[in-house]
């Protein structure tokens, strides 16, 4: 017999159980890892784990910026612009002012080519917000005029050359650690781990952590409540903007150079990363773990259709945005009954 100050087995086995909505991405992701070791014998290889993890690692810490970004109800179309003019930046200050000894120039050489670069997309993202404060318009107008002015500057600067960039990003992009013949773990890989795991402490054990998502939830309660609000936009979106330029500096170093046609899809990647692995369009619910997941199922999805050899160029765009569709609706009916 069931005590009055018991509650009924059914509704106590919910309490222990997660809600659907956060093991909906997770089911996405193991139905994907299950039907390409199906489909492709040489999915489940040690070398597939390494180029998830390589092709993985910028889309990783460019969507953890944006996160913030989008758990406070704004949204950042020039991630992917930012990400190629920093890239940009990056291979002209090498070409134009440390010359060809620059791949042997001293820590503190080398490190200027790379932290000018991203002090500029820092810059970039805090003028976005100021704007999106000051002028009291939606983000995705204000970063959408940053879009086109990253990618201006990108083209004007390098006149549609190719760059070369600094060795030290080809080795992050491309080397790792050897923990056997056949695995290795990338440097890219242990740097998004490290970007993503900054980015949980900041949003769940901090101040600015609590206000990003007290701003997504209900921002006028939130500037009744004495948050200052704007700051925390300025803030997501100078965020978006530096984790958007570490994005384009390790694709720069993995591709060994820059030019004008890399990031050309890191905006609507990274903004399906996020979607997929259950963080909100409209802001307060999500964080840097539901990212992850979402990073791996898309990585997954990528490889897992290159290895199909049935399936040509043609065909696997197609197929990429069926499956996408297809594992969101999955996400937001799991999702309504959780």
């Amino acid at each position: 017999m069931t005590s009055i100050h018991e509650p009924p087995p059914r509704e106590a086995r919910r309490r222990w159980l997660p809600p659907a909505r956060d093991v909906a991405p997770l089911i996405s992701l193991a139905a994907l890892i299950v039907f390409f070791a199906i489909a492709s014998p040489s999915f489940l290889k040690p070398v597939t784990a390494v180029q998830i993890l390589q092709q993985g690692a910028a889309l990783a810490i460019v969507s953890s910026g944006l996160t913030f970004v989008l758990l406070s109800a704004e949204i950042d179309l020039s991630v992917g612009m930012v990400a190629l003019w920093t890239g940009c930046f990056c291979g002209w200050l090498l070409q134009n002012f440390a010359g060809p000894a620059a791949q042997d120039a001293s820590f503190g050489r080398v490190a200027l080519l790379i932290l000018l670069p991203l002090a500029s997309a820092v810059l970039l993202g805090a003028m976005a917000g100021v704007l999106t404060v000051w002028a009291r318009l939606p983000s995705f107008i204000i970063t959408l005029a940053m879009m086109y002015i990253a990618e201006g500057s990108a083209r004007w600067l390098t006149q549609s050359e190719t760059l070369d960039v600094p060795e030290v990003l080809k080795t992050i992009g491309n080397r790792g650690i050897e923990l056997t013949d056949r695995i290795m773990l990338p440097y890219s890989a242990l740097l998004a781990a490290v970007v993503m795991l900054i980015g949980h402490i900041v949003l769940q054990h901090t101040r600015l952590g609590r206000y990003i998502y007290m701003t997504g939830g209900n921002r006028e309660a939130t500037r009744l409540a004495g948050v200052r609000t704007g700051r925390i936009v300025v803030a997501c979106l100078a965020i978006s903007a530096l984790t958007a330029g570490m994005g384009g500096l390790i694709t720069a170093g993995r591709l060994n150079s820059v030019s004008l046609d890399q990031n050309q899809d890191l905006l609507l990647s990274a903004v399906a990363c996020v979607v997929l692995g259950g963080t909100s369009l409209f802001g307060g619910e999500g964080g840097m773990g539901k990212t992850l997941v979402g990073v791996l199922t898309f990585t997954v999805l990528n490889i897992g259709l290159v290895q199909i050899p049935s399936i040509d160029d043609l065909a696997r765009q197609l197929l990429l945005g069926v499956v996408l569709m297809a594992a969101l609706v999955m996400n937001g009916l799991l999702g309504k009954r959780g």
